[in-house]
């Protein structure tokens, strides 16, 4: 999953936010440098992402791009669902995506000391283009493709997955639904399991 699912999936927990957040940059067990509940939100991350990798359900909606776009086809998907969950925020929050991104923004712009350096450089393009509330619409996703395929440059070919979410979005809305609700409760009972280890 993107920024905004692992974020979601965080809840309430402010410091397994903290280590979801980060947790792509933090290799191997350099997770055990961190405050128990971070190593618990950077653990977690790991679990939600070899969950989603695994999924069925995710594997069908990835043999829509893999000829396309071979091994990205993973990312794409990642990208794909968190602007479903965008999209469909209020079906999972009382609160409004744009209330709750400039929440967790500040939250991190007061925690950004204890980043790894390449997760403090990503912050302020983050907040600056508003990343979380920009993937609900077709074309904030547009951009953040073109900005990934931008980082390969342009191998993968990110910049078309444009016209497959177009070609396909209702069979993709349909698999990020029914797996969502299957993650939900996975995340649930392993944040349970992590804490109190």
């Amino acid at each position: 999953m993107n920024f905004l699912a692992h974020l979601y999936l965080s809840k309430d927990h402010k410091n397994i936010l903290i280590g979801n957040f980060i947790a792509d940059a933090v290799k191997g067990k350099k997770h055990e440098n961190y405050p128990k509940e971070i190593q618990a939100g950077i653990l977690l991350h790991r679990q939600i992402d070899y969950f989603t990798d695994t999924h069925p359900i995710v594997r069908r909606s990835k043999r829509r791009l893999h000829e396309r776009y071979d091994h990205y086809d993973g990312v794409i998907i990642d990208i794909l669902y968190d602007h479903f969950l965008a999209k469909n925020w209020g079906n999972y929050s009382e609160i409004s995506l744009e209330i709750y991104a400039k929440n967790v923004y500040s939250f991190f712009q007061e925690n950004i000391g204890i980043f790894p350096p390449e997760i403090q450089k990503l912050l302020p393009y983050m907040i600056e283009y508003n990343w979380l509330v920009s993937y609900a619409s077709i074309s904030g996703i547009e951009k953040t493709l073109i900005g990934m395929n931008k980082r390969t440059k342009g191998i993968s070919k990110m910049d078309l997955a444009i016209e497959d979410l177009i070609k396909h979005y209702e069979e993709f809305e349909s698999d990020f639904t029914a797996f969502f609700e299957e993650l939900m409760q996975f995340t649930e009972e392993k944040t349970k399991e992590l804490l109190l280890k």
